[in-house]
């Protein structure tokens, strides 16, 4: 953040550059930083599992209305009660909430000690899910209110930034296990990719705040603002979905992955779909930036307090 309104503040012309270096409504630096974000994320993905936890569809099923039922609907609402005076804010914040969590959240998961391997299951049908599901969406909830949303942008960037990375993760993740075996993709391979998504992240935060970054120091009122529903629907969808698989007598183990997967937002797409539509220095671009900055304490935060409410039993 601090870079990126450093090089805007100290070298203008710079933001001026990568928003002329496009395809089409694609920014070329963004749509590599964004496309090395969702890569490593669908090279993990074996939709194999699929078939080993069908079995034990419930925590699917929960997690799923939580993605696509709840989230969207608490989201939207929340944006209207503290954004209605800030409609571009307000678009932005609606866009990471109907975008469920694919990858990130499984790093959470672990800490907690929840079922990794259930949650690839769910992250990866959220992903062909987000596929079908995002853009009529977006559409949707954008439209109340009278925002206006080109649909075959938003249409265009799902596939650009989740169909692509998708299909070529599968592929290349095949050919390399293949080739290599699967202990060295697992210990050698991923560990790297995972290096350049967190590369990839952090250039895209300063390009952006390259951009957008003196609204920052400018109107911290506004962030603030911003903050409130996104803290609000993080804090509401976890302990929701925390409490929802203790009343179904679920497992430790399948309520944290339900409570992260559930509560989560993969902002990565938010902002690839942003990007397209609006363009990286629009308002709705930079309120799906504040996002990021929430991620951290907030999953920690209840990672603490899964650890420490393990052992207990809700009885009713």
């Amino acid at each position: 953040m601090i870079i990126g309104f450093l090089l805007g503040k100290l070298f203008p012309e710079i933001g001026l550059w990568i928003e002329n270096l496009q395809v089409g409504d694609v920014s070329i630096p963004m749509g590599v930083c964004l496309f090395l974000l969702m890569y490593p994320t669908m090279v993990s993905i074996e939709f194999r599992e699929v078939v080993k936890v069908a079995k034990s569809p419930k925590p699917i099923i929960l997690t799923l209305i939580g993605n696509w039922v709840i989230a969207p609907a608490l989201m939207t609402l929340l944006a209207r009660l503290f954004l209605s005076n800030y409609p571009g804010y307000a678009a932005g914040v609606i866009l990471l909430g109907i975008a469920p969590c694919t990858g990130m959240v499984l790093f959470w998961v672990l800490l907690a000690q929840g079922d990794v391997a259930k949650g690839v299951v769910i992250t990866a049908i959220n992903a062909a899910s987000t596929l079908i599901l995002y853009a009529p969406l977006a559409t949707l909830y954008l439209g109340v209110g009278g925002i206006p949303v080109p649909i075959v942008p938003i249409v265009e960037s799902v596939v650009l930034f989740v169909g692509m990375p998708l299909a070529l993760g599968q592929l290349s993740g095949a050919i390399l296990i293949k080739r290599k075996g699967r202990e060295w993709f697992e210990d050698e391979f991923r560990p790297v990719i995972g290096n350049v998504a967190a590369a990839a992240l952090l250039i895209t935060i300063i390009i952006l705040f390259s951009l957008r970054g003196e609204v920052v120091i400018s109107q911290p009122i506004t962030i603030g603002l911003v903050s409130i529903p996104l803290l609000l629907h993080f804090l509401t969808m976890a302990t929701l979905f925390y409490i929802i698989p203790w009343l179904l007598k679920f497992d430790y183990r399948d309520a944290v992955t339900i409570t992260f997967i559930s509560s989560g937002t993969q902002f990565e797409v938010a902002i690839a779909t942003v990007t397209v539509v609006f363009g990286a220095g629009s308002e709705v671009a930079l309120a799906t930036v504040v996002r990021p900055l929430w991620e951290v304490p907030s999953m920690l935060t209840f990672v603490k307090i899964f650890l420490k409410t393990k052992n207990i039993s809700l009885r009713y």
